[in-house]
């Protein structure tokens, strides 16, 4: 069998979901070949002769092979300057490649001209005419020599984000007509929500050959006649046959997931919820002792916990038998990020960074939402964690239907206030997910006309739109002093991938 992870998404680490299936289906007694299309197809894009003239672009063609190297060594790292000059350089290649063929290719996204990937008839045309997209050559040029290698029955391709969606359609029509008979699964978070999507039907004739729904190791394992798929508490990703050293990232990143699902699932609009995504953890004592397995054998300069949230749980048991390497990933505010000691002890088992979901800093805006914590608790938290000296990425969330300017001025001052205890931010728009619209008491409406589009609009109460927030936050949040410096610090394109290696004096990976 062979497990495709397409592009367009960040190469810096390899793709945790086709690792898990690899083992999954080894232990039914099948062997899988990994392929991550989205770093080859990317790499291949960057040493590309880019045929335009301008003087940012010969520059970057110039100094692409130097500017990978500092990013793979860490030299790029040593000054915000310099990373950022490496990467928007080497992004500045890629904009161009693209270009002709009427797409915009970036590390992490992707959009064409002419399709949208939220429309099931454009995935189509993807499908049909993929010697239109940019990565063809790549496709071309790669995969005749591995299906006569591997020569799989099977093909599992795995679609996590809206940017690999287009490219991965594109691919699926290489590959059909390259082998008519190859048999194509199709699966991943994008697809599991489509499926939930109320009054959306998939229908990929010709071309899908099954789709996969939620966790697929049980339905790849029947798909691919391996035996009984083993539990999530029982698999440790393979990584052994990536190319970890090929990834933009100063040292391997290897990415592990402690659950599925979110140990919270009580957040307003959360799409977990309103997808029904059960929540299933590893045991922490369990996912522990997997982490430091994948240190002893991997060595990486980093670990990413891709859950949800990690639980308090798994944060103690970290603290007790460290993994063995940095680490980082997403928390929740909780009573034990409010403990000074049990900080310093997160920071001595090698926790570099972690990301909360603040949202807001509006008490009145938090309890709606159902985050089930308040200003002041996110406040102790964020001290907690700069003493500790563990760096601090926050969310937030403006135009919620909660949310007045007035709160949204509440989030300022609070932002502005712990400007000293935040190292990195991220600011989003509300939109208002689909599956959670059908049951909203506010008014909504669809962005566009396009089947598969996740998000929805919605008349605010107090008016509150789209347009008056984003006015707020150019002309007044991102221009605040002490915000403006950490909208800044923000790594650009990779963000929190690459942030922990450009975190504060004595934070950082490198």
């Amino acid at each position: 069998m062979l497990l495709i992870n397409p592009p367009v998404t960040r190469p810096c680490e390899p793709p945790a979901g086709i690792a898990r299936l690899k083992t999954a289906l080894a232990a039914g007694g099948v062997q899988a070949t990994m392929l991550d299309a989205n770093l080859e197809g990317l790499l291949h894009m960057l040493q590309a002769p880019a045929n335009v003239g301008d003087t940012w672009t010969k520059r970057a063609e110039g100094s692409r092979q130097r500017h990978c190297e500092d990013i793979r060594s860490g030299r790029a790292f040593r000054s915000h300057a310099a990373y950022s000059r490496a990467v928007r350089d080497l992004n500045r290649l890629l904009d161009v490649y693209s270009a002709p063929s009427g797409a915009r290719v970036s590390f992490g996204d992707y959009s064409s001209n002419a399709l949208e990937p939220i429309r099931s008839d454009d995935l189509v045309r993807a499908a049909e005419l993929p010697e239109r997209n940019p990565f063809y050559g790549y496709y071309r040029e790669r995969l005749p020599g591995l299906l006569e290698e591997c020569s799989p029955g099977l093909i599992g391709i795995s679609i996590t984000y809206l940017s690999q969606a287009l490219c991965a359609f594109a691919l699926i029509g290489f590959l059909k007509k390259l082998a008519p008979g190859v048999r194509i699964a199709l699966g991943g978070g994008l697809i599991t929500s489509w499926l939930r999507r109320p009054g959306v039907r998939l229908a990929f004739d010709g071309l899908v050959d099954a789709l996969v729904e939620g966790p697929g190791e049980e339905q790849l394992c029947r798909l691919a006649g391996a035996g009984q798929a083993p539990q999530l508490a029982d698999i440790v990703p393979d990584y052994e046959s990536a190319d970890l050293d090929r990834y933009l990232a100063p040292g391997r990143i290897i990415p592990y997931s402690a659950s599925q699902g979110c140990c919270w699932q009580q957040c307003a609009f959360c799409p977990e919820q309103a997808e029904g995504n059960a929540y299933h953890p590893v045991p922490a004592g369990q996912a522990a002792l997997y982490v430091r397995q994948l240190c002893d054998t991997y060595s990486p300069a980093l670990l990413h916990l891709l859950d949800n949230a990690i639980s308090p749980a798994l944060l103690g048991q970290l603290a007790q038998t460290p993994p063995g390497a940095p680490w980082y990933g997403f928390v929740r505010v909780s009573r034990e990020l409010q403990a000074p000691d049990f900080c310093r002890a997160l920071r001595a088992s090698g926790c570099v960074m972690l990301q909360l979901g603040i949202e807001s800093g509006s008490d009145r805006v938090l309890e709606a939402m159902h985050k089930g914590i308040s200003s002041s608790e996110a406040s102790t938290t964020l001290r907690c964690l700069h003493e500790a000296g563990i760096a601090a990425y926050v969310y937030l969330l403006f135009g919620t239907p909660w949310e007045t300017e007035r709160e949204a001025q509440m989030t300022l001052h609070f932002t502005a206030a712990h400007a000293a205890y935040i190292d990195f931010l991220n600011v989003a728009v509300f939109n208002m997910p689909v599956v959670a619209a059908q049951d909203s008491l506010h008014a909504t409406r669809s962005f566009s006309e396009a089947d598969l589009s996740l998000y929805a609009d919605f008349d605010h109460p107090a008016g509150w739109d789209r347009k008056s927030v984003r006015r707020f936050l150019d002309q007044r949040f991102k221009r605040t002093g002490a915000i403006a410096g950490i909208i800044r610090s923000k790594p650009p394109l990779f963000g929190s991938n690459h942030a922990p290696f450009l975190a504060g004096k004595g934070r950082q990976v490198v």
